[in-house]
């Protein structure tokens, strides 16, 4: 959910207009769109690189993982575990171009705990594989953009 759909929802279950700091804030990130739509332009066309280069170091990291009996032994399993990478590394374009942490936590977070525990996947290697994902991508970025990105990362983390 992005800031001004918030900011609209909050001041309509309140029954009142939007207030001039609330108005403040929808000027900011008006503001600010151009760079985070810069920022998901620019991982979306890294994504192949942030991911194989992340998996790598996973693998470096872990190779229990890809060992035989591993969560990721094999093609079709390797190929799972870059799939969820993928996948998180979505959600994080995501919220950066709302703004929000929201798309991780409505889309990626609810009941992942449970499925990978009903597979076997260690959850710390899932994290484990955020982070790589995290020092690659910043690794790519400078200043103000390092901080918006790894937000992101770090909140989805944590919510592992």
């Amino acid at each position: 959910m992005s800031v001004i759909t918030k900011i609209i929802l909050n001041a309509d279950a309140e029954v009142r207009y939007l207030s001039p700091g609330e108005l403040d804030q929808i000027k900011m990130f008006i503001t600010s769109s151009e760079r985070r739509l810069r920022l998901v332009q620019a991982l979306t066309l890294s994504r192949d690189r942030i991911i194989k280069q992340a998996a790598s170091e996973l693998f470096q990291k872990r190779p229990t993982l890809v060992s035989p009996g591993g969560n990721a032994y094999g093609k079709d399993m390797t190929a799972t575990c870059l799939r969820d990478m993928d996948y998180y590394l979505r959600l994080i374009t995501y919220s950066v171009a709302v703004g929000d942490a929201t798309p991780i936590e409505e889309i990626g977070v609810i009941g992942v705990r449970q499925m990978y525990k009903s597979l076997g996947t260690p959850i710390e290697s899932v994290a484990e594989s955020v982070r790589a994902m995290k020092n690659i991508a910043i690794s790519m970025l400078s200043g103000e953009d390092v901080g918006e990105v790894g937000t992101y990362f770090d909140y989805l983390i944590n919510a592992l």
